[in-house]
């Protein structure tokens, strides 16, 4: 596809590269955080439109690739933008899992650039990310890390365990310790104890958790499902 070469919409026209490519930015929809830069062609932008999950080309590789695939750390597409040239998009998502970045932070711009005293040029690490939502997607990301303890206990036994007995005992067990904990849940809802809710609730969706790695669901199948009902 050469460089004049692009999709219409009506009046505008989205432009592709000589390679066919079109640099796509990728942007929590919710706190605005610019999370990774990669590249689309027209098929993997196809990809992104028809499953509502982001495609992308992968220069190095020469073929399309699903971000979180292998991690779970899917991105769920709330809106695409292209810019005035039609030559760059913005990706608005919502980012599931720990985060958009390969080294396990949230965002791949986790390096600042800036001078030291003597002129010279200098890039600092900054752990975590530079946004005022940081905290809440971290919080959120608490489920993806407990569900990989849990796997780890389910292939790692450890003696004195709760979670080793809950695999042990089976899945009659743990289906019982779901309908107790949200019993709980509910009796701490009528009671009215926002303390007593929050750690009730705590305790059913670590037991629910416990039920979807015993069938081998990821937490992000549920997101999935969540954001398409949404």
């Amino acid at each position: 596809m050469g460089a004049s070469e692009g999709i219409e919409f009506g009046e505008d026209r989205m432009q592709f590269g000589e390679n066919g490519l079109i640099p796509a930015v990728v942007q929590d929809a919710e706190s605005g955080e610019v999370l990774m830069l990669a590249y689309m062609n027209q098929s993997s932008l196809a990809k992104t439109l028809e499953t509502g999950e982001t495609w992308f080309y992968s220069r190095r590789r020469g073929e399309l690739w699903h971000k979180g695939e292998t991690s779970g750390n899917v991105q769920l597409v709330r809106e695409l933008r292209l810019d005035c040239d039609g030559d760059a998009l913005v990706v608005r998502v919502t980012q599931i899992g720990s985060g958009a970045c390969h080294t396990g932070r949230r965002s791949c711009f986790h390096r600042v650039l800036s001078r030291d005293s003597a002129g010279s040029l200098r890039i600092e690490f900054r752990e975590g990310s530079a946004s005022s939502a940081d905290g809440e997607a971290m919080t959120a990301a608490i489920l993806f890390d407990l569900y990989d303890v849990i796997l780890d206990r389910r292939a790692r036994p450890v003696e004195g365990s709760y979670t080793c007995y809950l695999f042990r005992e089976g899945i009659d067990k743990i289906l019982k310790k779901v309908g107790e904990e949200s019993a709980e849940t509910i009796i701490a809802a009528k009671n009215g104890s926002r303390a007593e809710i929050v750690y009730e609730t705590a305790d059913l969706l670590y037991h629910l958790l416990v039920t979807l790695a015993f069938f081998g669901i990821h937490p992000s199948e549920v997101f999935r499902e969540l954001s398409r009902r949404r």
